[in-house]
């Protein structure tokens, strides 16, 4: 078999030979509300925290606003992420925020706050 003809044919073959895909985007729900895990690693106080999308939380000196919320359908495993953006008020004027972006309540090591005081974790969409 000639080269060209070998590389035809491992092409052709590459999709039955990749793994299965991940679940489509459509499988998440939008959400309307998240319960957070806070935690204060000073005083070892856990707080659970309800925040409505397109509203803000605060824990200690951190404002939580909370941009999105998607879970799994019903006929899924249970997950869910949130979107959300982070600050705290003792940062100096003009830094960026203590977080921004995604949080998954099955990865929470994927995307987390990286602070000296809180950590801060999503446990589900409602």
């Amino acid at each position: 078999m000639t080269r060209p003809a070998l590389i035809a044919l491992l092409v052709a073959a590459m999709p039955a030979m990749l793994p299965p895909r991940p679940a489509a985007a459509q499988d998440w729900v939008p959400m309307r509300a998240a319960r957070l895990q806070a935690l204060d690693k000073v005083t070892a106080r856990i707080t659970i925290l309800e925040a409505r999308v397109g509203e803000s939380a605060t824990f200690g000196t951190l404002s939580i606003a909370l941009r999105a919320c998607n879970g799994r359908g019903p006929d899924e495993v249970p997950d869910a992420a949130a979107w959300m953006e982070m600050t705290d008020s003792r940062a100096a004027p003009g830094s960026p925020p203590a977080f921004r972006g995604w949080m998954f309540a099955n990865a929470p090591g994927v995307s987390m706050l990286e602070h000296p005081v809180y950590d801060i974790r999503v446990l589900e969409c409602r």
